[in-house]
């Protein structure tokens, strides 16, 4: 199986010194930290992806996260390789046969299953076409490789003036389009769960899963805090927090820039954290395997609470490596609903929860503007969708329950042709 992994570059620069060269460090060219990197199964370096995302790093135009992102999902494709038994240079006159083509279809498939949601898909692909349109271009694969075609899709708009405008841009016939999936969805296109399922899949994590993940899955579930806030949680931010003198048995745990803790757009607010949660937050750091992790780890990463028991800072990308296993084994445990369980929808029911509570004790702004603040929104927009969400699933309620009594009215005035009177 392919894996993806994280170096430090230090760049060097060949010298001559007597009969022999030698590469000696180049401190004129800057190093790359954590630049994610591809090996297949037998320790073989990827060569072309590895050089795509050198390349990229170098640039100052390109984010250091716009990177790992664009190899995790390459990183994705490897292992579909790999499954497959198939050559990322496979372009055969059959067009069903061509590799891009069967890549295209299993993403389509996973989409429609559940599995992948529609922004992910999309992203799948067009991160797999941009690393063939840099392979082309370096000549690692033929120009002449029938890898799909071109087309110029041309989007018109008006300026500010009032003028009409033209923008072409090239697009491939190979590309996804991010087409939502029917129905009322918050945010990235995830559902909330069930307080039965919710309730159900906290019993089982308690025993079968990792102290830290199952502490995650609580936090996400009672603050709707986001995986990557979670994940950069800080003890001292623990030891630190106040109590929140407008809501009793909350504590104010404050996120964003200059915290240590990330949030997402760099949005800046407060984390409301209930009492018997912070409780167990704190005793997981002052717990044995907590201290057995902050020993093992660097000098700048003690202040984390979430440590892997290497003693490195948890990433997303760990903690959903351990979701996959969740899932397989709560699965096979009975807990069906986790088919198609992400880690997100713990924010997803959080938010569900907390505007259902807000707006039956307030009116509706004040209703937004309190969720907005507790779930970190940079837009009201996002916030709004719970109040549509919640309505929209109301109505689905009382329709189905209208229609049900309707038809059980007609049924008893209504019988089969073939029935006996």
């Amino acid at each position: 199986m392919a894996r993806l992994e994280y170096i430090r570059y230090q760049p060097h620069r060949p010298e001559i010194v007597g009969n022999s060269v030698q590469w000696v460090s180049d401190a004129a060219v800057r190093a790359v930290e954590r630049l994610p990197q591809i090996f297949w199964a037998d320790g073989q370096p990827w060569n072309e992806a590895n050089l795509w995302a050198l390349e990229m790093s170098r640039s100052r135009d390109v984010k250091a996260k716009t990177v790992q992102s664009l190899m995790e999902h390459l990183h994705k494709y490897a292992k579909w390789l790999v499954d497959e038994q198939i050559d990322w240079r496979h372009f055969p006159k059959n067009k069903a046969e061509r590799v891009l083509i069967r890549y295209r279809g299993f993403l389509i498939d996973s989409r429609d299953r559940g599995g992948l949601s529609p922004s992910t898909t999309t992203a799948r692909m067009r991160a797999v076409i941009r690393f063939y349109r840099f392979s082309s271009g370096h000549n690692f694969i033929s120009h002449e490789a029938p890898k799909w075609q071109d087309r110029v899709a041309v989007v018109r708009y008006f300026d500010s003036v009032g003028f009409e405008r033209t923008l072409q841009r090239i697009t491939t016939d190979i590309s996804i389009p991010n087409r939502a999936r029917p129905g009322v969805r918050l945010e990235d296109g995830l559902l909330p769960i069930t307080a039965e399922h919710m309730q159900d899949l906290l019993r089982y994590t308690t025993e079968h899963v990792s102290e830290e993940l199952h502490l995650m899955l609580l936090i996400g579930f009672f603050t709707g805090a986001r995986l990557g806030t979670i994940t950069s949680m800080k003890v001292p931010a623990l030891e630190n927090a106040l109590r929140d003198p407008g809501v009793p048995g909350m504590w104010v745990v404050p996120v964003g820039p200059g915290t240590g803790i990330s949030t997402k757009f760099d949005v800046s607010g407060d984390l409301l954290i209930p009492d018997e949660l912070m409780r167990l937050m704190k005793a997981y750091s002052t717990s044995a395997r907590h201290l057995d992790r902050v020993i093992k780890a660097d000098k700048s990463n003690k202040a984390c609470l979430f440590l892997t028991r290497f003693g490195n800072p948890f990433k997303p990308a760990a903690v959903n490596r351990e979701m996959v296993d969740l899932r397989r084994q709560g699965i096979c445990a009975g807990l069906k609903f986790l088919l198609r369980f992400h880690f997100h929808q713990t924010r997803a029911t959080y938010g569900t929860w907390l505007m259902s509570i807000s707006i039956g004790v307030g009116n509706v702004k004040a209703a937004i503007e309190f969720v907005r603040r507790a779930m970190h929104h940079r837009h009201e927009s996002t916030t709004f969708r719970y109040i549509t969400f919640i309505e929209h699933t109301k109505a689905k309620i009382e329709v189905a329950s209208a229609f049900t009594l309707a038809f059980f009215g007609v049924s008893k005035s209504v019988r089969p042709r073939n029935e006996k009177y």
